[in-house]
């Protein structure tokens, strides 16, 4: 496809995009950027020096307000590691009377662990099961709860799963009937005797979660502070926002507390900073996490943070007023060359560019000079190459005609010879000679009118012997049109159009006008026929090559449509094939092209074919 400039350049973008585009150039303009160093260069000092006390003075508040939650925590932290161990021995005396009493079964055995029962008030229930989740014995003595899955609950498989005692999330007791208290359970795998036989059975002893929920909730850090408690698994134990927590409407993000046994940091996860403080209750592995807000302990940073705001405020003001001058003084040479190189992103190439100003914007506006000079010699250069591509391509596919049509010719010589007409073998031999001599022209791609139309000639003459004369031709020139000049071969693919699909399939007798005229220095010429014309779908496709110059099978394969590029590439877009037709009444197809005088031809022997 031939190329102009215009083609180089991007298609203009979209309203949309140019509003983005220019958005987009204005927060990246060089004025803005000055503005912006020189601010931020003035307020540096200021900033430095005020970020310095600032940091200092929350640094001191903030290590104060963790310290002090550290001990809180640390406190929490002892309590409730004692009353664990406390849980922990009366877990062990349970253990040491069942496995050391002669049977099970035995009543001193229900009277040791009422007596276990009655020394703690937070002891809910005493009970040992078989691995199989039967009831063996236990305290109180109620009537267990049927369906309570004892053998999924998390403490029964504890027990079976770690030799150690095992401690559970906190939990609905649901193992006997009328009882619903809120406790931890205790358990561990042991031995005991029944029947004079040692048997395996789990101990379970409930605790009341109230202690627990007592302790924790004593803790206070701050206004909105608080603590809560986690398994090692992650599961909260307590917290006094629970119901919140199982609503969903709020989070703790447990993943860091879980990695460290002891630690303090800060957590932004909840859009709030806070102080985290972690601690571990050595028996049960709970981890005990104290939560302080940061705006809470270091109240008198806002008074701080007003000061600094109020001060750089001013000295902002003061110093934009004086970048947006001195960036404008900058900035404006450099806008000029902006917009004079927009001109050229837009396909003009010759806009130059003369900017004064600064030394180095002078530099840019005389190497830009220089770069677009040496776009517009490569534009050139690449548009001539795909020119010259192209013609290479097109004199190959014209090439193409002539070895079968020579193959035709010579089988309808040989055919004429048989038939003993040696008159006619004898004219066609001498057309056909003609017709090489002028289709070589000594290698010249421009001959002239005269020359392409005794071509033709020719051609007509050859055609007529082998379609048996259904067909009479016509060749008429204005004398002036004769030696002007034009590409050769333009006609033969029309003529052979005209004769293989209009007058082949006539019933009637064909006749082909040539007609060749001189109008405004233009030179026209009309190649029209009487056959059986063409419908409208085939004529708006031909020059697109959806129909080609010769018979299915045969012909030239090179159609019209590349008699209309040639002419195209040699003389402009605006030039070519223009087709009229009606089904019935015949085709006739018109070329235009400029006139341009021929050079004088110098005129040799004949040539060997």
């Amino acid at each position: 496809m031939n190329k102009s400039k215009a083609d180089f350049f991007p298609l203009r973008p979209q309203p949309g995009q140019r509003g983005r585009m220019r958005l987009s150039a204005k927060l990246r303009s060089i004025q803005l950027i000055i503005t912006l160093s020189f601010t931020t260069v003035a307020v540096l000092v200021a900033v430095i020096v005020g970020f310095m006390l600032y940091n200092k003075f929350a640094k001191t508040a903030e290590e104060n307000a963790n310290l002090n939650m550290q001990q809180i925590i640390e406190q929490v932290n002892y309590n409730l590691e004692l009353y664990v161990k406390g849980m922990s021995n009366i877990f062990d005396t349970a253990e040491k009377q069942i496995t050391t009493i002669a049977s099970i079964d035995s009543p001193l055995l229900y009277e040791r662990m009422d007596t276990l029962m009655s020394s703690r008030e937070d002891l809910v229930s005493v009970a040992v099961f078989t691995p199989q989740g039967q009831y063996v014995v236990g305290t109180p003595g109620q009537q267990m709860r049927l369906n309570t899955q004892l053998q999924s609950q998390s403490w029964f498989t504890s027990a079976q799963k770690s030799p150690d005692i095992s401690y559970s999330a906190p939990h609905i007791q649901n193992l006997f009937k009328g009882k619903y208290t809120w406790v931890v359970s205790i358990s561990k795998m042991i031995q005991y005797k029944q029947d004079g036989e040692l048997k395996s059975g789990i101990l379970l002893i409930d605790f009341n979660f109230r202690t627990i929920d007592q302790l924790s909730r004593q803790v206070k850090l701050g206004k909105r502070g608080y603590a809560y408690i986690l398994d090692p698994l992650g599961n909260i134990v307590y917290h006094p926002q629970q119901q919140l927590i199982y609503a969903g409407l709020k989070y703790e993000n447990v993943e860091p507390v879980l990695e460290y046994a002891y630690r303090s940091y800060l957590d932004e996860s909840t859009g709030e900073k806070r102080f985290i403080t972690v601690r571990t209750v050595e028996e049960t592995g709970w981890k005990i996490v104290g939560v302080a807000y940061y705006d809470e302990i270091v109240t008198t940073k806002r008074d701080l943070n007003q000061f600094l705001i109020w001060f750089l405020a001013v000295v902002i003001l003061c110093v934009i007023a004086v970048s947006v001058l001195l960036s404008w003084l900058i900035a404006g040479p450099i806008r000029k060359l902006e917009r004079t190189v927009k001109l050229v992103g837009e396909g003009d190439l010759n806009t130059p560019i003369n900017v004064s100003g600064a030394y180095e914007v002078e530099q840019l506006s005389r190497r830009f000079n220089l770069m677009l000079q040496r776009i517009r010699q490569l534009m050139d250069q690449i548009i001539y190459e795909q020119e010259t591509k192209r013609k290479g391509e097109l004199e190959v596919l014209q090439s193409q005609i002539n070895p079968h049509f020579l193959y035709n010719t010579l089988n309808s010589v040989v055919r004429l010879a048989e038939r003993g007409k040696n008159d006619e073998v004898i004219t066609m031999i001498q057309s056909l000679s003609k017709f090489f001599r002028i289709s070589l022209s000594k290698g010249n791609n421009i001959i002239t009118v005269q020359e392409e139309l005794d071509h033709i000639r020719h051609y007509l003459v050859i055609q007529s012997f082998r379609f048996k004369n259904k067909f009479r031709f016509e060749i008429k020139a204005q004398d002036e049109v004769l030696q002007l000049q034009t590409i050769k071969l333009i006609l033969q693919p029309i003529v052979e159009n005209a004769l293989y699909h209009g007058i082949e399939m006539s019933p009637d007798e064909g006749l082909v006008l040539i007609t060749a005229e001189l109008q405004q220095d233009l030179i026209v010429i009309k190649v029209s026929d009487n056959g059986i014309g063409m419908s409208k779908e085939i004529l708006n496709t031909i020059l697109s090559g959806g129909v080609k110059s010769g018979k299915s099978g045969g012909g030239s394969g090179v159609g019209v449509r590349n008699v209309n590029e040639r002419i195209s590439l040699y003389y402009g877009r605006e030039f070519g094939l223009t087709f009229e037709s009606e089904l019935e009444e015949g085709t006739i197809v018109t070329i235009v092209f400029p006139a341009v005088s021929s050079s004088p031809v110098e005129k040799g022997g004949e040539e060997s074919l």
